[in-house]
């Protein structure tokens, strides 16, 4: 008598969250392209949508897939979130990954998309690498973001990626604040704001504002002020285990406390701004082993001809 045949156990079901721009027919093309891949491999995709959906209504291949709104659960029980678009696309994704701790992938539909890991033209390379999982994952630092108002009773918290920005509200004045570094002032002055970065976003708002260059393997936290009127508002960089904190004037007029220029959470006069480093990173896929130093001469296009590289000896 043979024995039973034992059932196998069911396969779990992969499945990917597509954060597409659908901004232009192109990135609507890349985004069919890219569920036909991930399908064709037995892998489900989820899409994220806007709260009318109508971008992906014209296409049959987009608009019968699964369909969630920005929210902390829209990728729950995904693998991975699959970015097609820029640097704002690929921040609002992270939200939704680093909610769930899930990895993210960019691939650059945009311009400069220093976030994303590959361009457009790689895209069916990139989509064989997740089919296959031939990728791996670096951890990104974040700050953890904390509002207080004037009784220091706690108004709102939230992380970021590339920053928080505090920024004035009035356009006809200047925002009286505070710096102050593990329990001690810095220094004040007038500004338009002031930006606390990632190195991962040394390269974004904080880079505009003047700030330096930070490779993403350092943990640190930078402070650039944003057109600040006083002798002394260089730059910093402090430790990670620091907490920046912005203080305003109770006379100020109301400012605005903007994470990864998307997720604001409004500033009484008088508010206190507290950022440390972040408890949760940002799980970011990589797909190849480039160095930051190449990324950053290719995708800010920096002048590196008449380099020769480094010389050996040719003596023993």
């Amino acid at each position: 008598m043979s024995a039973p045949t034992v059932p196998a156990a069911p396969t779990k079901t992969r499945t990917v969250l597509l954060v597409p721009h659908t901004g232009r027919s192109s990135n609507i093309s890349a985004a069919e392209r890219t569920a036909e891949l991930l399908q064709a491999a037995g892998i489900e995709v989820r899409v994220l949508v806007h709260q009318d959906g109508r971008p992906l209504e014209g296409s049959a291949i987009l608009s019968p897939l699964e369909r969630v709104t920005h929210s902390r659960t829209a990728a729950e029980g995904c693998e991975l979130v699959l970015v097609l678009g820029g640097d704002g696309t690929f921040l609002r994704a992270a939200d939704l990954a680093h909610s769930v701790n899930l990895p993210v992938l960019g691939i650059n539909l945009g311009h400069v998309g220093f976030l994303a890991e590959w361009e457009a033209e790689s895209l069916d390379e990139a989509i064989r690498r997740v089919i296959d999982r031939e990728y791996r994952i670096e951890d990104r630092m974040t700050i953890d973001v904390t509002v207080l108002d004037n009784d220091l009773e706690v108004i709102g918290r939230g992380w970021a990626l590339n920053e928080v920005s505090v920024e004035n509200l009035n356009r006809r004045g200047v925002l009286d604040a505070t710096l102050e570094v593990d329990g001690r002032p810095v220094s004040s002055f007038g500004c338009d704001g002031v930006l606390i970065s990632t190195p991962t976003g040394s390269t974004a708002y904080a880079f505009s504002a003047g700030g330096p260059v930070l490779w993403p393997e350092l943990d640190a936290i930078l402070v650039v002020p944003n057109n600040a009127h006083a002798l002394f508002t260089k730059p910093l960089v402090v430790s990670p285990y620091s907490t920046v904190a912005v203080e305003s004037n109770p006379d100020a007029s109301p400012a605005m406390a903007v994470m990864d220029g998307f997720r604001p959470i409004p500033m009484p006069p008088g508010s206190r701004v507290e950022v440390v480093r972040g408890r949760r990173s940002v799980r970011w896929v990589r797909l190849d082993n480039s160095t930051f130093t190449d990324r950053l001469v290719t995708k800010l296009r920096l002048p590196v001809s008449g380099w020769r590289g480094p010389r050996t000896s040719s003596k023993n």
